[in-house]
């Protein structure tokens, strides 16, 4: 059984857990062990709070998800770049540079390589914005 979630949300900090909440049922649903599930919920979570606090334009972003029993492919799409960075701004913002041991932030794209496969950021053809994509193997 395949399944696919599409969901357009407002940029507000309610949104992110209602959408790993979802994601969550769908996955459970398909038999999903609580392990696996956690991992895609933190990289959920981490991708959508960065679109939430950093996406400088549009009032929406999107999620979508489609999981397959073998896999779970999710894309998160905001509407422009972050406080009008370049994609590499995002992956600095996110983490991908060096990190104080003790910082609150920068370390969004360090965790979303940590618990998932296949971690992508990537402008948007023909539209401002960036699309974050991962992947992650539902055997367990």
């Amino acid at each position: 059984m395949e399944v696919v979630l599409e969901m357009t949300l407002p940029r507000n900090a309610e949104s992110a857990p209602l959408v790993r909440h979802t994601l969550d049922a769908s996955l459970r649903g398909l038999g999903v062990g609580s392990e696996i599930r956690a991992d895609i919920a933190l990289a959920l979570g981490e991708a959508c709070a960065n679109v939430i606090q950093h996406a400088a334009n549009g009032k929406d972003y999107e999620v979508r998800a489609r999981m397959d029993g073998v896999r779970c492919v999710v894309e998160v799409i905001d509407g422009g770049p972050a406080d009008g960075a370049s994609v590499n701004g995002v992956e600095d913002e996110w983490g991908s540079a060096n990190v104080a041991p003790l910082s609150e932030h920068g370390r969004g794209i360090q965790l979303m390589r940590a618990f998932t496969e296949e971690l992508q950021i990537a402008d948007r053809v023909h539209r401002d914005g960036a699309i974050v994509h991962f992947e992650k193997s539902l055997a367990g």
